[in-house]
Order: structure tokens, then C-alpha cells, then sequence
């Protein structure tokens, strides 16, 4: 056996205590190097680094290790993660990495990889045991003892017929009387989805039912498998992950060390697109060329409306895409939604406006320009609200993802209503306006 020198002990600590930084730091090493740097480490602290690491690098680092480690490191991965990584490489790698896993672990990885993304099967550890509605706590105990299972918060109940029958959690089963059964101790609400259930869902159930695991049954209502807690987490961070990124028309497979071409191929489109209504906004502004040619003031004052609009819809947009990540509203909700958003958008608006306008009549002197800017600032602002809450709502409405480009669509409603409620206004009421 290699004799370890303090320098390599001193690393494998830092490896073992700093799981988070050592994946983050791989990020930018060169794979050889990561590479030596697992392999000297224990399995399981390996194991904890990789599947805490970027997807697609963590997938070629794992296809270069050599198969006598790859081999004893796939008994310390997480099937559910490891389906993830190498779903990132091709066909001959897989079949190599599925091979190096035996027979069961491989068929277990196989079978995950056969779910889609973002489903409830691509999630689930199938790594499970169930108990029977009879089976005494102390039996349980026991069990619970000999498989070793350090990550089984709750025990799965079946009936006499195999079929899912509720769970009960491990700190009942502790301090309950050793002879009294599971049935008895088992849970009352008994939540479980399909392989097939799309990881919205998960999430949803996740904040309704505060679970630390959730079983996955097929339709004949065997359980399949279990989305531990660590599970649930990594659905809801992928959740509100992808809607961040969708919502500024970025794809949710691009990654901060992803190949430059998945961000171009991702956000080009998207760009294209963001030009077309930057000149739907601009003509807006040409509409109004004679009135700004006449009153210079509003080509200077005219990025404070536009800015603050924006500012105001892009606060709307982030609660109310939060309320429909996390399934706290509803599509139902939208009226008390968009009420809730115009109480606020107008005591705002009027707030800002009041402060806008004294500071424009102080830069300027002029009472009719501060009046415009009131009237103006207010309007858009009370408009920007409303569009911000409800692109979202209309969205799903439609049956489309809200955060898909929903930015996108707001900055250009909200460049066009403040530049039409500040030019309209200022061209309504020129008379009063200060020329030059």
C-alpha cells in the first residue's frame, strides 16, 4: 500500500471536511488532475465530492477513472446520481460504467436513466424495503439495524396485497412500544406519485407536506422506489434554478461551466428576439420625435420612467413566479393577485412620483414638466405591476411554462407603457411644458 506523506493526509482531511469546495475548485483543474486527486482519497469521500460537482464534469471525470477504482467508487454513489452523470456521456462509456456497476446496481442505474429528466423516476433512490402492516416496531428496529440504511428517515408500509400502504417515521417507530405495529404508527396522510409525475409536482407536495421522503408506486400501486429528502431538495433547487435561467431566455442545460456553444445556441434566439421588441420600443419613442425635438427635458428624463417601470414589473414578476414555483397560487388566484399588485403599484408609484417630481422641479424649474412626471411615473408604475404579476398568470393560462423569456416580455411592456404614458402625456399637455 502507498505510504500517504503529511502533505497527502493534510489534502485528504481537507477533502473529507470541505466536500463543497473541493468540487467547486475541480471545476476549474484539469480532469488528469482531479482524477488524482479522487483516487487518493477514501470511496465514499470521492463519491460525496463527485455527485456534489457540475453534471457534465463530473460525467468526464467519472468515465476517466480507472475501473478498478470507477469500480468500488459506483458502490458509494447514489444510483439516482449516477444515472444523472453519465446520461451526460455516450453510449460506449455508459455501457462501460454500467457494466462496472454488477448486475443489480447497473439494471437499478439502467432503469432510472430510463425515466425522462425532470420526472420523479429520474429522482428516486430504488434502493428500498418495505415493512408489513403487522410488523412489530421492535421488529422493525431490528431490520432497520441489519440493512444499515444511515439514509431512511421513514419506513414504507405494504398491505397483504403488496401494495403501497402509508409510512411511518423513523422517531415514532424509536419511542414507541416495542410490540405495537407499524399500521398503527403509520402516518395519515399518505402522499406517494408515479415514476412519470414531473418534478413540479414533487416540489409542490414537497412544500404541502413538509416530507423527508416521498415513495413512487406504479400503477399498480407497488412502490418503485423513494425520493429521499436530499432528493426533494435537489428538485426544488432544479426547479427555481431553471425558472431563473428561463425566465432571461437562458436554457435550463446550460451550466456556469458549460462549452461556450451551449450558451450561444441557448441565449442567440433568445437575443434575436429581445432586438425585435428593443425596436418595437424604440418606434414607440419615434412616434413622439416632434414633441421631443421641441422639449429637449424629455429625452433627458425619459430612462428615469422607462428604468422605474421596469424596476417595479420586475418585482411583481419575481413574487408572483414564486407563488406558481412553489404552488402558493393558483391560476384561480389571479384576480386577488392582480389586486394585491395594484394596491402596491399605486401606493408606490405615488410615492416615487411625489419624490420624482420635486426633484425634476428643482432641476428645472418648471411646474408643468414635474406635474407630466407625477402623472406619468404613477400611471406606468401602476401599470408595470400589473404586467408583472400577470404574464405569468397568463402563461400558465395558456398552457405555457411562465418562466419561459417572462422578462423578456415584461421589459418590453414596460419600456412601451412608460415611454407612451410620459411622451403621451408630455404631448397632451406641451402647453405647459418649458421649451428648449
Amino acid at each position: 500500500m502507498e505510504q500517504l506523506t503529511p502533505h497527502h493526509v493534510l489534502i485528504q482531511r481537507f477533502i473529507e471536511l470541505h466536500p463543497e469546495e473541493v468540487a467547486r475548485q475541480m471545476g476549474d483543474a484539469s480532469t488528469d488532475e482531479a482524477v488524482d486527486v479522487l483516487q487518493r482519497a477514501a470511496d465514499a469521500v470521492a463519491a460525496n465530492v463527485l455527485q456534489r460537482m457540475e453534471l457534465d464534469r463530473g460525467a468526464r471525470i467519472l468515465a476517466s477513472l480507472d475501473d478498478a477504482y470507477l469500480g468500488r467508487l459506483l458502490t458509494q454513489l447514489d444510483p439516482a446520481i449516477t444515472a444523472r452523470l453519465v446520461a451526460h456521456l455516450d453510449e460506449s462509456e455508459r455501457a462501460r460504467i454500467l457494466a462496472l456497476a454488477g448486475t443489480d446496481r447497473g439494471r437499478e442505474i439502467q432503469e432510472i436513466l430510463s425515466y425522462p429528466p425532470g420526472t420523479a423516476g429520474s429522482l428516486m433512490d430504488a434502493q428500498i424495503s418495505t415493512f408489513a402492516l403487522d410488523c412489530t416496531a421492535a421488529t422493525a428496529l431490528e431490520r432497520v439495524r441489519q440493512l444499515g440504511n444511515r439514509r431512511a428517515t421513514d419506513l414504507i408500509l405494504r398491505d397483504e396485497n403488496d401494495h403501497y400502504a402509508g409510512v411511518v417515521r423513523l422517531p415514532d417507530v424509536v419511542a414507541a412500544d416495542p410490540e405495537l405495529s407499524l399500521g398503527d404508527l403509520r402516518d395519515g396522510t399518505a402522499v406517494q406519485v408515479l415514476p412519470m409525475t414531473p418534478h413540479e409536482e414533487v416540489v409542490e407536495l414537497l412544500n404541502t407536506y413538509r416530507l423527508t421522503s416521498l415513495p413512487v408506486v406504479d400503477f399498480a400501486g407497488q412502490v418503485v422506489g423513494v425520493i429521499r429528502h436530499d432528493g426533494l431538495v435537489s428538485a426544488a433547487q432544479q426547479d427555481l434554478a431553471t425558472n431563473v435561467q428561463e425566465m432571461v431566455g437562458v436554457s435550463a442545460e446550460e451550466r456556469a461551466l458549460s462549452k461556450p456553444w451551449v450558451g450561444i445556441r441557448s441565449r442567440l434566439p433568445w437575443l434575436n428576439i429581445n432586438l425585435v421588441t428593443a425596436f418595437l420600443a424604440a418606434a414607440v419613442v419615434g412616434l413622439f420625435e416632434d414633441t421631443i425635438a421641441k422639449f429637449t427635458a424629455l429625452a433627458v428624463l425619459l430612462p428615469v420612467v422607462a428604468g422605474q417601470s421596469g424596476n417595479t414589473g420586475a418585482q411583481a414578476l419575481a413574487v408572483t413566479m414564486r407563488g406558481l414555483a412553489l404552488r402558493e397560487i393558483r391560476t384561480s388566484h389571479a384576480a386577488r393577485v392582480l389586486g394585491k399588485e395594484l394596491a402596491i403599484g399605486f401606493c408606490n408609484g405615488l410615492a416615487i412620483a411625489v419624490v420624482t417630481a420635486i426633484g425634476v422641479f428643482i432641476w428645472s424649474q418648471s411646474f408643468g414638466l414635474a406635474l407630466i412626471m407625477l402623472f406619468a411615473m404613477l400611471a406606468s408604475m401602476v401599470l408595470a405591476s400589473i404586467a408583472g404579476a400577470a404574464i405569468p398568470v397568463v402563461l400558465v393560462k395558456l398552457g405555457h411554462d411562465p418562466a419561459t423569456a417572462s422578462s423578456i416580455i415584461l421589459t418590453t411592456v414596460t419600456d412601451i407603457v412608460g415611454f407612451l404614458s410620459f411622451l403621451g402625456l408630455a404631448t397632451l399637455l406641451s402647453s405647459i411644458l418649458p421649451t428648449g
